[in-house]
């Protein structure tokens, strides 16, 4: 039987939802899912609306491109709620029911009464995590924000192992440059600048990914 899960990820440029897409895709590869990844976004500038998809199967994949019915929303910064600075409106639209939403904020942004009562209604599960802040404190950089939110899905559902999740990080930043844009390539070249060796890297964002996973608050409608 398929095993089937859509992933959302919506956030704003320059906080690595491509790079993190990349990752877990790789990743479930190693566990011996397939796996696709879909970019989307316009403007390339930091602050603008950014998504990625990725779709996990225990089956061959056919479907490319955005995922309309996610099983799983991730919001890589709060503007993408507060803001509307998203491409699907509301920003929840299309969610199966049992869907999960991770935010990157230290409490769950405020919500409208329509919304909280259509959530309900999906019996939608809600997570927080300060991820940027768990990114800083360890890492020393928001650019391991991706980290911190790959590790409160890790923590939530356990969708690929730690050990290839380990590998795809060290593949990525360690071996042939992945590249689905200009600004992707700048901030990976930043991100490996900040570490003396690439070890370093990996070892510190393994431990961002492990803090970030015992962060993880549910919200309660």
């Amino acid at each position: 039987m398929s095993k089937k899960t859509s992933i959302r990820m919506s956030g704003l440029g320059g906080q690595g939802v491509v790079t993190a897409a990349h990752i877990l895709g790789a990743a479930a590869t190693r566990d011996g899912l397939v796996s696709t990844v879909n970019p989307f976004f316009g403007a390339e500038k930091r602050l603008a609306p950014a998504e990625s998809y990725v779709r996990i199967d225990s089956e061959k994949i056919y479907e490319r491109g955005e995922i309309l019915f996610p099983n799983i929303i991730m919001i890589f910064h709060p503007h993408v709620i507060t803001l509307g600075k998203c491409y699907t409106m509301p920003f929840f639209d299309g969610l199966q029911p049992g869907g999960i939403i991770l935010v990157n904020f230290d409490v769950f942004p405020e919500l409208g009464s329509d919304d909280l009562v259509k959530l309900a209604a999906l019996k939608a599960r809600l997570y927080c995590l300060p991820a940027t802040q768990v990114a800083l404190d360890i890492a020393g950089t928001e650019l391991a924000t991706n980290m911190a939110m790959l590790g409160g899905l890790l923590g939530v559902t356990g969708i690929v192992s730690i050990e290839s999740f380990k590998l795809s990080l060290a593949e990525r930043f360690g071996g042939g440059k992945f590249v689905a844009s200009g600004t992707t390539a700048v901030l990976d070249d930043a991100l490996r600048n900040k570490f003396s060796k690439v070890s370093q890297l990996v070892d510190k964002n393994m431990e961002v990914v492990e803090a970030a996973g015992s962060a993880v608050v549910e919200f309660t409608l």
